[in-house]
């Protein structure tokens, strides 16, 4: 007969005690079902190991944090921002009133904005508005190659530093580099402050490690903003004929427009170093250089939990004739995509321009597997000829445009810190249509996916299985 120690007590104790203490959490503060599931279902099956790994993986801790953030901070500036308050009218005024609501900004009238495609056009323009910078200089970028290209922006800020600019810097943890990130030791070396969003090498230091900061910002004075899919590396100058050159397409801001889109960095840039950028240099008063109405909306992980998804999925539901989708990686989760088939099955036209061949393989193959219901529902999907375009863009009805760093892909609509743009312009909006039927080569057809052998579709369907982390 087999007596109990009292380490044997302990471990019985633990073995109970631990997956009892993970369900109840999970219980309470997962909402994804599947994930709420799935996290119980480890711990009762390996109780420590499961434990230890919802402890790093499964608590978003950023989601707390960012909620003891919100009653510390006030750099919205309502007051300020009030008098360039924009009510919309039409059948897209439902979609600004709970815009409004969802992101607690108002949709700022008085604003210009200027695309800009490639880093060929881009990067001079970008740089030479640092070159002029008087009081503050905010960027943020998710890529941010030690490159040419890199050197280039990192000599620019620095230049900026020494004649006094305030100069922040935020990369990604991960996208800018894990284990070593040269830009910011190349910053930091003189004298820039520039730092590394949630990295730690230490996995139970991190906040989440599955969470990337994804959004792109640039502003100038507080009054010259830049944003949208450009990352900051020699692979977006086309004219360099790199192995794999990257199209992709950025937006030029003036007007109260750039508040919000310096708040968007302020608080980013609070929540990674604990230092709050106010005043003057950051936030100067508001002035109004056009009459384009716009908004900025954020999503993450936080307090912005899948903004961005909701504000299209409410364009797609009022949209009347056209939705033209522009985006490099396209696995949208089934809300999504049913929304976007109700809408071609109601007689709306959807167009979905995806590249041929993207940077990452595995993301194609899964792709390729998650196409046929969007067919099957009358959606219209073409394959972009390379370069590869990594343009996020989004058009309804030749009205409205959505715009910025965000994928249609589980990652950037859940995981991953996004921003984007809407704006209310028609002028806009049919450039960006007639840009995007640019790219309008190569219809996808069913015969197209029969023909595929059946082992490639076998692999296909396999890497749809792990959409969430693609």
């Amino acid at each position: 007969m087999r007596h109990w120690t009292i380490l044997d007590c302990v471990l019985t104790f633990f073995r109970w005690a631990l997956p009892i203490c993970v369900t109840l959490h999970a219980l309470r503060h997962k909402r994804n079902t599947s994930a709420c599931a799935g996290w119980i279902g480890v711990c009762w099956v390996g109780p420590f190991v499961g434990t230890a790994l919802y402890l790093m993986f499964g608590i978003n801790r950023v989601h707390r944090r960012a909620r003891k953030m919100i009653d510390h901070h006030s750099w919205e500036g309502r007051e300020l921002l009030a008098k360039y308050r924009q009510v919309m009218d039409g059948h897209l005024a439902p979609l600004a009133k709970m815009l409004g609501r969802l992101t607690e900004r108002p949709l700022m009238g008085g604003n210009s904005v200027k695309v800009l495609h490639d880093g060929d056009n881009a990067y001079p323009v970008m740089i030479e508005a640092i070159n002029q910078a008087q009081t503050s200089i905010v960027l943020c970028s998710y890529i941010f190659r030690a490159d040419r290209i890199g050197e280039m922006f990192a000599e620019a800020l620095v230049e900026a530093h020494r004649r006094g600019v305030e100069v922040r810097v935020l990369v990604d943890g991960i996208g800018s580099g894990y284990f070593r990130c040269a830009i910011e030791r190349r910053l930091r070396r003189d004298g820039v402050k520039c730092s590394r969003f949630m990295h730690s090498v230490w996995p139970w230091r991190m906040p989440f490690i599955n969470l990337r900061n994804h959004r792109k910002i640039l502003v100038v004075d507080g009054r010259l903003g830049f944003m949208g899919g450009l990352n900051i590396g020699e692979e977006n100058m086309l004219r360099l004929r790199t192995k794999l050159p990257v199209a992709d397409t950025h937006f030029q801001l003036r007007g109260p427009i750039v508040h919000q889109l310096s708040v968007a960095f302020a608080w980013d840039w609070s929540f990674t170093t604990g230092e709050e950028l106010r005043g003057e240099p950051y936030l100067p008063e508001p002035v109004p250089v056009g009459d384009v109405p716009m908004r900025i909306v954020t999503s993450g992980p936080d307090a912005d939990l899948e903004k961005i998804e909701y504000g299209m999925l409410q364009a797609i539901t009022l949209a009347k004739t056209h939705v033209r989708l522009m985006t490099p990686y396209f696995l949208p989760d089934d809300r999504f995509s049913a929304a976007l088939n109700l809408a071609a099955l109601r007689g709306v036209v959807i167009d979905v321009v995806v590249p041929r061949s993207s940077n990452h393989a595995i993301i194609d193959y899964a792709r390729d597997a998650n196409l046929r219901p969007f067919l099957d529902a009358g959606c219209r999907v073409w394959m972009a000829d390379p370069p590869f375009n990594h343009s996020k863009l989004m058009v309804v009805d030749d009205e409205w445009s959505f715009v910025g760093s965000t994928n249609l892909d589980v990652r950037s609509l859940r995981l991953n810190f996004e921003i984007n743009l809407e704006i209310y312009d028609t002028g806009v909006a049919r450039d960006l249509s007639a840009f995007m039927d640019s790219h309008r080569k190569n219809r996808l057809t069913h015969h197209d996916i029969d023909r595929t052998p059946y082992l490639i579709q076998i692999r296909n369907a396999a890497l749809r299985l792990f959409l969430p982390y693609l």
